[in-house]
């Protein structure tokens, strides 16, 4: 579910958290962090417009839906 969310395939809202449980979103967080350090070190040349461009729309997303599961984890407790 990570690579998909990082892909753009899944969009998540509170809602796409909500049918999880609590184990089920730590294994999703986990696996999301995983996912941002491996795309961060991901390494492009620097003409390379579009695989930037790509690169930083993952980052975008996957930091986003972080934020959000760390929030809706945050009011579960």
């Amino acid at each position: 579910m990570a690579q998909q969310i990082g892909e753009g395939f899944i969009l998540v809202s509170e809602r796409t958290y909500k049918r999880l449980e609590r184990v089920e979103l730590e294994k999703l967080a986990f696996e999301m962090d995983k996912l941002l350090r491996e795309v961060r070190a991901e390494a492009h040349a620097i003409d390379d417009i579009t695989a930037i461009q790509q690169k930083q729309r993952k980052l975008s997303r996957l930091t986003g839906a972080i934020s959000q599961l760390r929030s809706y984890q945050t009011r579960l407790k």
